[in-house]
């Protein structure tokens, strides 16, 4: 029994649904963490005596006998105090913002050396010095060149990989907030449209 405050009226604990609701959310954070590699493990904030239970699910492959098991795991996660459990949320989705701002990166970079590499490459080196005025001259236009001369001779692109890394880098320095990725994704859209 809950029991009620004969002051205000008010239960003394949560409702039975309100248990189950927040038991599920703990599964489900369960499911989550057991889908996650070693690596991505070692990245969250997860107690040290929980770690054995989350590689004991990940072993077991029977169905059942792997539901059972991350039933066990959820109850041994319900024991933790919710701030361990906030951080470990917290962890896990400020990873898969960074993975998108990652992606997107890349695909800018990917984007300004397809444009760098075209008919108008010269017009979008131009820009991209304006714009980035940090950036090693000679050595954007000496990959560039190199690159183009690969992809004339059908060689190995390893003036390709090495200016898009370069791209990449420049990129990341200039846009680590996500207001300067959007100035810059805008900039690149005019360069090679």
């Amino acid at each position: 029994m809950r029991g009620r405050d004969e002051e205000t009226g008010e239960f003394f604990s949560p409702s039975r649904s309100e248990q189950r609701r927040a038991a599920l959310d703990v599964l489900e954070l369960g499911e989550q963490l057991v889908a996650l590699s070693a690596a991505q493990l070692a990245r969250l904030p997860i107690p040290e005596d929980l770690m054995p239970h989350i590689r004991e699910t990940q072993r077991i492959t029977s169905h059942i006998a792997h539901k059972r098991q991350l039933a066990f795991l959820a109850k041994q996660m319900r024991k933790l105090d919710d701030a361990v459990l906030d951080a470990i949320r917290d962890a896990m989705s400020k990873d898969g913002e960074a993975a998108r701002r990652e992606t997107a990166l890349l695909h800018r970079a990917e984007t300004l050396r397809e444009a760098l590499l075209g008919d108008d490459g010269d017009d979008a080196l131009t820009d991209l010095l304006a714009a980035q005025p940090q950036a090693d001259r000679q050595k954007l236009r000496q990959l560039v060149r190199n690159a183009r001369e690969e992809r004339a001779k059908n060689k190995p692109p390893r003036a390709f990989r090495e200016l898009f890394r370069e791209l990449r880098d420049l990129l990341a320095q200039d846009g680590g907030a996500p207001g300067g990725e959007t100035d810059d994704g805008d900039g690149d859209d005019d360069d090679h449209g």
